[in-house]
């Protein structure tokens, strides 16, 4: 296998400035919504990313923003996940299909990115069966292994890559199976462990990228090979040190795939094209941070936890955007001072008060 070295995936480094500001909707769908977190305004074709089981849309926050390069990120929390309320009877992998469905005609999207993440993947996979005029599909850990689909088998690789995951990883794991509740996870993993992907991809027109870390068990070399036969397209990727949650850990790497993707630069087909890449600087993110942006992660972090546990929609947009704030490399894309002062204000003002001119910027917004 060849490796790639990809240098840093920042979609907005030629931006004036960059675009922070996260807002937060719903969508009804079958009796309960699906809320839709979203960065970014400019452009016509947006990326469209559904989480894993349990998992809220917290776990694209490394790599919702360096794919803003066609249009809108849209970053989905789906029933029963994220504090979101539960569909009431029956669930299924079909029915949080029906539910992103639902969310792509009332935003009115044209063919859009669908990227999914484990469960997620699913998920996406059905959707794009149904739509044969979507062209772009991006499966990152897709699962189940066709020859593991137990229970048993499913909960011991997942440890088996979680010994890999960073800190940051687990903490978000932690919680978001907190606010999803034992009694969901439970009546949704049989769905996720029995739903048989292989079977709709043969179905699935659009040109597909499937990506695994190195050290995820529960989606091992073999299966991705597999996976990728049944496809009509599929080019294949392999991040060095990533394991099951490499859209987070090596959220930079994964983000430069997805782009020369859909801009067709991956030009290589099925099994052949398994490729080894390299994250060199989505590690050093954390490190990167002076105090004060640091403590304004911390602050957003419990922000957002407090806004999804409360259902409270503006409290998770000051949350997310504090976050997209304190992770902005101002060398590559400045945020205007005005959008700064604001999004400092509502989360943890005390920063404000520490820096010169934050009022006469807060005026001017």
């Amino acid at each position: 296998m060849n490796e790639e070295t990809p240098r840093h995936a920042d979609a907005l480094e030629h931006a004036e400035s960059a675009d922070v500001v996260v807002k937060v909707d719903r969508i009804p769908v079958d009796g309960t919504n699906v809320r839709v977190s979203s960065i970014g305004d400019v452009g016509e074709r947006p990326f469209l990313l559904v989480a894993g089981l349990g998992i809220a849309s917290t776990y694209y926050e490394r790599l919702a923003p360096n794919l803003n390069e066609f249009g809108p990120v849209r970053a989905l929390d789906l029933p029963g996940f994220a504090g979101v309320p539960k569909f009431r009877g029956p669930v299924s992998i079909e029915r949080y299909a029906d539910a992103v469905e639902r969310v792509i005609e009332e935003l009115g999207l044209t063919n859009p990115v669908l990227v999914g993440h484990s469960m997620g993947t699913q998920v996406v996979t059905e959707v794009a069966a149904r739509h044969p005029e979507y062209t772009d599909l991006v499966l990152i850990s897709p699962v189940i292994d066709s020859k593991a689909r137990t229970m048993s088998e499913s909960a011991v690789r997942f440890v088996r890559s979680a010994v890999h995951e960073p800190s940051a990883v687990r903490w978000h794991a932690v919680t978001a199976y907190a606010l999803c509740g034992w009694h969901w996870f439970r009546k949704v993993l049989p769905k996720m462990v029995a739903f048989p992907i292989e079977q709709r991809a043969p179905h699935v027109q659009a040109r597909v990228l499937i990506v695994r870390g190195e050290h995820d068990a529960l989606v091992p070399r073999d299966w991705i090979r597999r996976l990728a036969r049944v496809f009509p397209y599929a080019v294949l990727r392999e991040v060095v040190g990533g394991a099951h949650s490499v859209m987070h850990a090596q959220a930079d790497a994964v983000a430069k795939l997805a782009v020369a993707h859909v801009r067709g630069d991956l030009a290589d087909r099925g099994v052949s094209s398994l490729q080894r890449v390299r994250d060199d600087s989505t590690a050093s993110d954390l490190s990167r941070l002076s105090a004060g942006d640091a403590w304004l992660v911390v602050r957003a972090r419990f922000k957002e936890l407090f806004g999804m546990a409360k259902g409270d929609d503006e409290v998770l947009e000051a949350g997310k955007s504090a976050h997209a704030l304190a992770m902005a490399d101002d060398a590559d894309a400045p945020v205007a001072p005005q959008v700064r002062a604001e999004i400092v204000e509502a989360v943890a003002p005390e920063l404000n008060r520490d820096r010169p001119h934050a009022h006469d910027e807060r005026k001017a917004g």
